[in-house]
Order: structure tokens, then sequence, then C-alpha cells
């Protein structure tokens, strides 16, 4: 056979690329089941320093003067020595001598008093969390909950300086302190000229000698949608480029705590900040509750997502538990808690919501009774999920609820203590798993039983990288939600986690996680970029597709698929979205045509792709590994090269 210059050229490029032999049909005229509504969401809990130190934008670290870490008391408000010009008297720990005890404060809430006995100039400072974050013109809200003893001063100054003590960013002073505490407000206003940076500290100067009682210490940034005791305004933004259908709340070992006293109680999370005495996270240190039940629903709001709502279930991490038979106080607190979400001013805690500044009920369709119930142990959780499931559907028979151990598991625990008339409307599964175990799992769904209850994956990542992950992980992950994508008429819906981690020495409990942050600055990890990418595109019915000759992999000694692929059309605006995963470290030619339908000639390819499997995003590289648009011919039928190692998104 004669073959020209072109040719051969044309063929060495097919070769560099990879064949297009590999085919695959959409068939859009069979495009019938139904994409679940909320298929794309958020679960959080408090780990990670998610919420203190993280998403609750409030600055201050201890600001109650109660933080206990890892079983120790803590007081991270010391005495300071600024070095700096004049205007800033330079003291040290003789200038200023701090006491912390847990009573005398201002009211059941805020025990604690820091006891000040300061000399005139004496300061102390608050560093924050891992850094005070500095940005021009930033306008910061806050107040001290103070008192003076007989004799002290009458005022002090509050200032945010740098940490070398050479800048004063912005400063204001509080008078007319006396003998009983006072809620004193304050603003400070950074110039217009300012470099942005977290090495600075929130610095209280004693005007005068004497001694100097706190009780509380609050300090905002502008918040997203200038919500008071709101919420950062980055990690609000990142979280809705995500578009999120659902917010999973409070998580999570959140939701079940250590034991019974630090549970999340929703209604001491309640009401007026200050009356919210705070907990233990699960995690290791003090959740200040400043985030509370309100917060986390107008968090969903702000987002465009609904609540999946987690009610305790009588069990807790360590394993104590309640059996159905003590646990009706539990019972009833649930059926309160789903009143303040969905009631009406006519109900009493509706009525409180409404006091609590939101007059309008939040939508809600799911609650899921308890959390990681398979980790039971004693067996019992079918007799508390029954109670509890019997008492929700009772009042509320609309709601769809989810349990958190399968069915079988279950079915065998109420075999065991007797319990009979299990219903099930939505299963929890939680994964974990490599990047290869999710290539492995990704037609898992495929199998089910779709007589049986819904599926809700309510918790799962691939776990490469740390403190976020890499582009392998995110690979693994995009692999995973093309399954849970094809399935997703079996599916309610699904959500990482973790979703936050503080980047700092010491934030980090949980490795492989999606956003990571300091106290200035936020990214997103090549995981969370697949999840915009899936979550923006995605339409309301699923296509099916048949697959010819595609191409596999070897991985870690396995024979795997190099291409993972799902396809949703949106039957209103005519748009079709399929997605394909390359994991593998060669390109991929692929054909696709389009049955059944009729499709333009041009659309867009979103890339997210890296050179090596562990490249990835961090503080100071936040956009190395980022989704790139591209044209794309389409039609009938077209041919798409699939870069190494990439996740793509096709839209026509």
């Amino acid at each position: 056979m004669k073959t020209t210059k072109t040719a051969l050229t044309t063929l060495m490029l097919m070769a560099a690329l990879g064949t297009s032999a590999q085919q695959l049909t959409l068939q859009l005229d069979k495009a019938q089941k139904a994409v679940s509504p909320t298929l794309y969401g958020m679960m959080t809990e408090e780990i990670n320093f998610s919420y203190e130190g993280g998403l609750y934008a409030q600055i201050l670290r201890d600001p109650s003067f109660r933080e206990d870490v890892n079983g120790q008391r803590r007081n991270p408000w010391t005495p300071w020595h600024s070095g700096g010009p004049k205007y800033w008297l330079a003291t040290d720990t003789l200038a200023s001598q701090l006491t912390l005890t847990q009573k005398g404060g201002y009211n059941r809430a805020n025990p604690a008093v820091l006891k000040w006995k300061a000399k005139a100039g004496a300061s102390i400072a608050n560093g924050g969390f891992w850094g005070v974050p500095i940005r021009a013109k930033e306008h910061y809200k806050g107040y001290v909950i103070a008192k003076t003893e007989k004799g002290s001063g009458t005022s002090f100054t509050l200032s945010l300086v740098s940490n070398d003590g050479k800048t004063v960013f912005a400063s204001t002073k509080i008078d007319g302190l006396g003998e009983n505490w006072q809620k004193k407000s304050f603003e400070l206003t950074v110039p217009e000229k300012v470099k942005a940076t977290k090495d600075a500290r929130f610095v209280i100067i004693a005007d005068n000698e004497g001694t100097y009682d706190l009780s509380k210490t609050v300090l905002f940034p502008e918040t997203f949608n200038n919500r008071p005791n709101g919420l950062r305004k980055d990690l609000m933004e990142m979280m809705c480029r995500m578009k999120p259908k659902f917010l999973r709340f409070p998580g999570g070992n959140y939701l079940e705590g250590n034991d019974f006293r630090n549970r999340f109680d929703w209604k001491r999370t309640i009401g007026d900040p200050d009356e919210r005495p705070g907990h233990m996270s699960p995690w290791g240190y003090r959740s200040t509750d400043g985030l509370g039940l309100l917060e986390f629903l107008e968090w969903a709001e702000d987002c465009g997502a609904e609540p999946i709502l987690g009610v305790f279930a009588g069990y807790t991490l360590s394993g104590d538990h309640l059996t159905a038979d003590y646990i009706d106080g539990f019972v009833q607190d649930a059926l309160d808690e789903i009143e303040y979400v969905t009631g009406g001013p006519e109900t009493k805690w509706g009525a409180q919501r409404v006091r609590d500044g939101h007059p309008q009920p939040f939508p809600l369709h799911y609650v899921e009774i308890g959390n990681e119930d398979f980790f039971d142990e004693s067996g019992s959780y079918a007799g508390r999920y029954k109670k509890l499931y019997d008492a929700i559907k009772a009042k509320y028979p609309q709601l769809q609820l989810i349990s958190t151990a399968d069915q079988k598991m279950v079915e065998h625990w109420a075999q065991e203590t007797g319990v009979t008339g299990l219903k099930f409307d939505v299963i929890d599964e939680h994964y974990y798993r490599s990047t290869g175990d999710m290539y492995a799992a990704a037609n898992q769904y495929d199998k089910y039983d779709r007589k049986g209850p819904k599926i809700f994956c309510g918790e799962w990542a691939a776990r490469e990288g740390k403190p976020t992950t890499n582009m392998n992980a995110a690979l693994g992950d995009a692999a995973w939600m093309t399954g849970m994508e094809r399935n997703a008429d079996l599916l309610i819906g699904h959500c990482y986690a973790p979703l936050f981690v503080n980047v700092n020495k010491g934030g980090m409990q949980w490795e492989s996680d999606l956003i990571g942050y300091d106290a200035l600055n936020a990214y997103g990890s090549p995981s969370y970029y697949a999840q915009c990418m899936f979550a923006q595109n995605v339409g309301n019915r699923i296509v099916p597709m048949v697959d010819k000759d595609m191409p596999t992999m070897e991985y870690e000694g396995k024979k795997l698929p190099q291409l993972y692929y799902s396809a949703t059309t949106d039957t209103q605006s005519g748009r079709t979205y399929l997605k394909v995963v390359n994991g593998g470290k060669t390109a991929q030619t692929l054909t696709v045509t389009v049955s059944g339908g009729k499709v333009a000639g041009k659309g867009t390819i979103t890339t997210l792709k890296a050179a090596k499997p562990e490249d990835t995003n961090s503080i100071d590289n936040p956009k190395h590994v980022v989704p790139v648009t591209a044209k794309q011919k389409t039609g009938k039928t077209f041919k798409v090269v699939l870069a190494p190692l990439s996740v793509n998104v096709i839209k026509m």
C-alpha cells in the first residue's frame, strides 16, 4: 500500500494520541430516567477547624476564655511586647498580670473571666487562628464585655497591629467602663493603601493602670451577604460555585459528640450568640456554637441549597447510647427541631425561629436519623431508628427519612432485639477509598436493586494528598461521580467529605480535604474543581450509552478501565453534558455518536488535567491545577481528544 507523507503524519499523530477505535454512543431518545434534583450537595462538620478558625467569620480565638484543647485549658490571650514606635508603648509580662477563672462572668453561657491587672500602657494580644486577616478597606465590627475594678481606669484602646509592632492598621477607644458588666460595641476600618497580610494581632491597651475584667471579646470582618454573626465571604463564594442543591449538617461526628453532654444540642445553639455556652467538638477543640442551627440553615439558603437535617438519635462516639425505651426525650427534641426549621409563626419553635430573625420557614425534604450508626456494636439502632422514624412520619408524613446503617444490618439487629415493622426510605452509605478503589467501584451502583430504598452517599472521598487532595484523587473522585451520575435515579444525592481544612500546623485532624485556607486566603483542591465541573454541568435526564473497544490500563497491579463516563441531558435547554475521565497516562481519542436527537456542530470542552498524578494546589500556588474551557466540534458524530490524567466535560 502506498502511504503519502500526509497520511503518515496523520497515522503518527493518531498513534501519539491513541487510536480512535474507542466509540461511545449517546442514546438521547432513551433518556427517560430522571436525575435526582438534589444529586450534588455538600456535607459539613466541625473538623480541621472548619467552623472555628474557618467558615464562621469570628476572628479571635477563644473569645469567651473557655478554650480546651485535647483536655488542657489554654489561653491564647497573652501579654505582648511590640517593640514598635513610641505610639505603641512597649510592655512586658511584668506590666500585665493575667488570671483566668471559670466563674463570675457575664452570664451562665459566659462564666469565665480574664482578670487583667495592668500598668498604664500595658497590652494583651490575640493572634486569632494562626493570624488575623488584614485587607485594605476592610471594615471590622466587634464588641467587648468588660468591667473594671474600683479605682481603675475606665477606658482601653483596641487596635489591629502587625506582628512586628511597626504598623497600626486601625485603632479605636472604648470608654465609660465601670464596676458592672457592659457590652461595648466598636468598629475598625483599615485604610485603602494597605498590603493584605495575616501577620497581625488584635491588641487591647490599658489606657490607665488598674484591673480590667473581660468576659467576651468578638471581632468580625465583613461577612457573606452582610449577615450579622455571619460566615466568611471567600469560602461561601467557593461553595456557591459548587452549585449545591443541599447541605447535610451538622455532621458527621459533630452531631453525635464524644458523649451526651457534647452532642450537637441544637436548642443551645439558637438565639443570642451571647447565650450559647458552646461545647467540645469530637476533634479535640472547643466550638463556641456561634455557628448554630439558624446559621446552618442560612448557610444553605445563601448557597441556593436546602437542608438535609441530621437529628441526634441517642448514640455517641464513645459508644454510650440509650435504648429505644429511654429515647422519648430525644424523639421530641427531633420533632421540635423539624418544627424550628419548617414551622409557621403559630407553632412554638417556628415562632422561636421568627424571633431569631428568619420569618419564613425553610424547605425540608430529608431528615437523617443519627450518624454512622453502623458503628453501633450494641445493635440498639434498630429500636432507636424505628421510634424516631414512626414519630417523625406521624407528624411529617411528607418527609423522607434516612437510615445511617444499611437495611440488612438494621434488620439483623431488629431480629436480635425483637423490633418489628421497620420501614426504609433512604440508606446513607459512606466510602473513603484510594483512587484505585474508586476506579474499581465506579460501576457499583449499576448493580443495585431499584426495588429497594433509595441511596444517599453522605460521605465519600478518594484519600490522596494532604492537607488537600492531589490530581490523582480528583481522577478517582470524578470516576466515582460518573457512576453516581449514571445512577442518579437511585441516588438522591451525594456529598464529598471533609469539606474544609485549615492548612496551618495544628489545624488538620483529617488528611485529604476539599478546600484549604489560612486566616487570609483560600483555595480549591483539584477535587474541588472536579466537583464544580460536574455540578455545574448536569441535566435532568440520564442518557444511556453504548460503548465499544474501550481502552484498559494497568493500575497498582490491576487491569482497570482507562475511561469512565456519564451523560445527562436537559429537556428544557436542549443541552447535553458528557463527562469523561481519562485515568491513564496516555491520551485517548474518543469517537462520540449521538443517536435519537439533533446536535449542533459547536460545543465546548472543559478539561482539568495535570502533568503528574501528585500535582496539586496550595496556599502558595492556588491555581496550579484548574479547569480550562475550549471550543469543541460536536454534531451527530465527532471525535474528542482526552488528555492524559484528565477530567473532561463536553457540553453540546
